[in-house]
């Protein structure tokens, strides 16, 4: 493991890379807006799912296999692309008024329960599909485990783990933030729909830049 400046290092880099907008906050944000808080965190949950099947995969050298085979980089990457696509014509076909599901867990029906279900497997999928994300761990995380440190895998296990827990807070935050607007501000409510067809758009424009992303393999 690191010493604690480089700890501290990592952790505030974590953050900082967590804040910048991307597809994750984007689902994040658009969930809490649409369905209330309690959906945005759902999907933070789902996003942050899939942050560790990459940092596993990474840890056991799949985020390799995608950074030296064309192939195996390119169907993931098609595969994100088109799921984001997708997600973006759902939203730019959505309806607005959707009903918000931020009652206590036990006053939840059945129904709100199977959209937080939706919502949660959205994000994760948002989130795993994405072969750069893995790809990011195998590059990031290394730059702090010493050399000369004895058990790597689990000196990345355990860096990566960090990681993840420390995105929570700013996933959460941003959940939280958007489902306090949609539920004080009027004008929020009012442009929901536009705000679904703008968040489709978005997620439209970041499923073709990763169908059109460079292959790390030269």
């Amino acid at each position: 493991m690191p010493d604690t400046p480089q700890l501290l290092m990592f952790i505030a880099a974590g953050w900082l890379l967590n804040l910048t907008p991307g597809p994750d906050v984007l689902y994040i944000v658009s969930s809490a807006l649409k369905s209330g808080v309690r959906a945005g965190l759902v999907a933070a949950l789902g996003i942050v799912s899939g942050c560790f099947v990459h940092m596993f995969a990474a840890a056991l050298g799949v985020g390799a296999l995608l950074a030296t085979s064309a192939t195996a980089f390119s169907v993931l990457k098609w595969l994100g692309a088109a799921y984001l696509v997708w997600m973006g014509v759902r939203l730019l076909l959505s309806r607005s008024g959707a009903s918000r599901i931020d009652l206590p867990a036990q006053a939840l029906p059945e129904r709100a329960l199977a959209e937080l279900r939706r919502i949660y497997l959205r994000g994760f999928l948002t989130n795993v599909l994405n072969p750069k994300v893995a790809l990011f761990f195998l590059a990031f995380v290394p730059q702090f485990i010493a050399p000369d440190t004895p058990d790597k895998v689990t000196a990345f296990l355990l860096l990566g783990l960090l990681f993840n827990l420390n995105s929570l807070p700013i996933n959460f935050g941003y959940a939280w933030l958007a489902g306090w607007a949609a539920r004080r501000v009027q004008a929020v409510q009012r442009t929901l729909n536009w705000l679904d067809r703008l968040a489709g758009a978005m997620f439209i424009g970041f499923g073709l830049r990763l169908a059109l992303s460079d292959n790390p393999v030269h």
